[in-house]
């Protein structure tokens, strides 16, 4: 690229970057300068077409002054009465403005000058007062005058003083040929200057006028641009507006735009655009909430920190966790006795004490198996935990009250606790994925859960549990056996009985 263009470029990029900015800016800037071409245009060519008028009666006025002197001077001229033309030019020239120059030339002379006005011209052959073009043109002419536009090429000044003609001034030079009718011998010339600055006075008169009419309709023009811009760019900024309110999450919001035109179109298809929006929005959060009923929102976290929408299979974390276990004792025999129906009807409604139990006290459901329950407590300390089972056995005395109260029987259930390191993450395949927690200390949560029958308590904890706890003090604790072997573990582990909270 050369500097050239690369500077064109710099230059105008801005102004266009300017331009693009917003709509109001672009239908103002192009109604404006179309308005401006279109007068600038339109005064060129009336001042061009007023010029070229006004030289051309300018031309046949001096036709007509140069034929009626030539006419008035040619016995003058003929009995060589030079005084006589002298004092006559004299008298044209100081007394009218228009004319700038007269020059008479005699042919019997090799076309001397014998008369001028100014008289500084006189005795000359080719004067330099305009072009040598213009002075071979008027030498040849005929009977018939010729007119011509030309220019000064120096001041003319009368003997006084009195300026005639500035050096470049515009003239009108009118020439015509001296003859001798019945010899048909041409014997002198006769030339005249007429000014053409009333001429130039009067266009540029026209021209300040014309200027201040256009610079008016200028600013009618700018005004209905301003306008029309205004009407056509404000429901495109209040569709701007609305779309950054949806944008920020008032999916209720519509566009407000009473027009009949595309505009008012548009807005229209915004607003379905918008209700389509949050209807789908209302779709995917109710989505959200059921699937987190089947997969808790803190399970999601873990294994989807990038969003639900980013899940992938194999993805995985490890986490040191509590594990709770809750198993109802003797379900196989208590549902041989129930419907179908009734079993789903009791284990729904067993599950909502528990559940709600474990909410309450910062945990999570990871899954159901059966009558059983898996709950996850991730918080640094395992006193959630230990509080859950507090609740759950307080919600089941409730259960079992209602339970009585309708003539059936109540249950009792086993709940153990470990703490330990765990793999939390998603199995599967493309079509099928589930969540899971996997790891040693899962087995071993199910295993002192399946303990509380051979130990005869409710709710078995395992030293780790305990050690994690915040505020052990707030917890009556009894050592059960110092060394469990649980199967599937080669090393032994104490487990504690979690009698209640202590009182102190």
């Amino acid at each position: 690229m050369s500097l050239s263009n690369k500077t064109m470029r710099d230059l105008f990029l801005p102004w266009l970057n300017f331009l693009s900015r917003s709509i109001r800016t672009q239908i103002m800037a192009t109604t404006t300068l179309v308005i401006v071409l279109i007068i600038s245009a339109v005064i060129w060519l009336w001042a061009t077409n007023e010029s070229d008028f006004y030289i051309q009666q300018k031309q046949n006025q001096a036709k007509s002054i140069v034929g009626l002197l030539a006419e008035s001077w040619s016995n003058e001229l003929y009995d060589q009465n030079w005084s006589q033309i002298r004092f006559g030019m004299d008298l044209i020239v100081r007394g009218n403005d228009d004319f700038v120059y007269i020059l008479v030339s005699d042919s019997r002379r090799a076309n001397q000058i014998v008369g001028s006005a100014p008289t500084d011209f006189q005795e000359q052959y080719i004067p330099d007062i305009v072009p040598a073009a213009i002075t071979d043109r008027a030498v040849v002419v005929e009977q018939q005058p010729l007119a011509v536009e030309t220019f000064i090429l120096r001041d003319l000044q009368l003997p006084n003083g009195r300026l005639l003609a500035h050096r470049g001034e515009r003239v009108i030079e009118a020439a015509v040929g001296i003859w001798d009718q019945e010899k048909k011998i041409k014997y002198g010339t006769f030339r005249v200057g007429l000014s053409l600055r009333e001429l130039d006075e009067a266009v540029a008169n026209a021209v300040r006028k014309a200027l201040l009419v256009g610079i008016a309709g200028l600013g009618a023009s700018f005004l209905s641009a301003y306008l029309l811009a205004r009407h056509l760019s404000d429901p495109v900024h209040r569709l701007q507006r609305s779309a950054e309110t949806i944008a920020a999450g008032d999916l209720h919001h519509r566009a407000i735009v009473r027009r009949q035109d595309e505009i008012g179109a548009l807005a229209v298809a915004f607003n379905k655009m918008s209700a389509d929006l949050q209807y789908s929005f209302n779709r995917l959060q109710r989505t959200l909430e059921s699937f987190e009923r089947f997969v808790p929102e803190k399970f999601l976290t873990a294994i989807a920190p990038a969003g639900i929408e980013n899940i992938q299979v194999g993805v995985a974390s490890t986490r040191t966790v509590t594990i709770l276990f809750c198993d109802i004792r003797g379900y196989t025999s208590l549902s041989e006795g129930m419907t179908p129906l009734t079993t789903f009807a009791f284990l729904n409604d067993y599950l909502a004490y528990m559940g709600q139990a474990i909410d309450q006290s910062g945990g999570f459901i990871d899954k159901y198996i059966g009558d059983a329950i898996m709950a996850l407590f991730d918080d640094e300390a395992s006193d959630g935990a230990l509080w859950a089972a507090l609740a759950m056995q307080q919600v089941l005395i409730t259960f079992n009250l209602e339970r009585s109260q309708q003539g059936l029987p109540a249950i009792d259930v086993g709940i153990g606790i470990h703490r330990g390191e765990v793999i939390m993450g998603t199995v599967g395949f493309t079509s099928r994925i589930d969540s899971t927690v996997i790891g040693d200390a899962v087995n071993l949560a199910s295993r002192l859960e399946g303990l509380t029958k051979h130990y005869g308590c409710s709710t078995l904890v395992s030293q780790s549990v305990v050690k994690a706890l915040n505020h052990p003090a707030q917890f009556s604790l009894r050592l059960v056996d110092e060394f469990v072997r649980v199967r599937g573990r080669d090393e032994p582990i104490a487990v504690y009985e979690l009698q209640g909270a202590s009182k102190g």
